[in-house]
């Protein structure tokens, strides 16, 4: 519930500490691909329709070091979760009060 896809992001802790980078993929319940963060060389090995070589690509990251930035007031916020009328639950910034999504 805390972070989804597409979701902007601050990194808080690694190499990149301090880059702000969207969401690109959900790996397993606690760790996300974030784009241009993380990134490792891999050596691969040339296949039938691709190149061998020295590939860069996201490694996964785990989601204690990432904090969600809201698109309201540009700031990092651990979102709390409201309920709202209908019974479906929301995430709200703890700074400007506004939902994210």
């Amino acid at each position: 519930m805390r972070l989804k896809t597409k979701d902007k992001v601050l990194v808080l802790s690694g190499k990149d500490k301090g880059k702000r980078a969207e969401i690109l993929k959900r790996v397993d319940d606690e760790h996300f691909i974030v784009a241009k963060v993380n990134v490792v060389k891999r050596h691969q090995k040339p296949k039938q329709n691709e190149q061998g070589g020295i590939v860069e690509k996201e490694s996964p990251m785990h989601q204690s070091k990432l904090m969600l930035v809201c698109g309201k007031c540009d700031s990092a916020t651990s979102p709390k979760a409201q309920i709202l009328k209908d019974g479906t639950k929301a995430r709200v910034c703890r700074n400007c009060n506004e939902m994210i999504d």
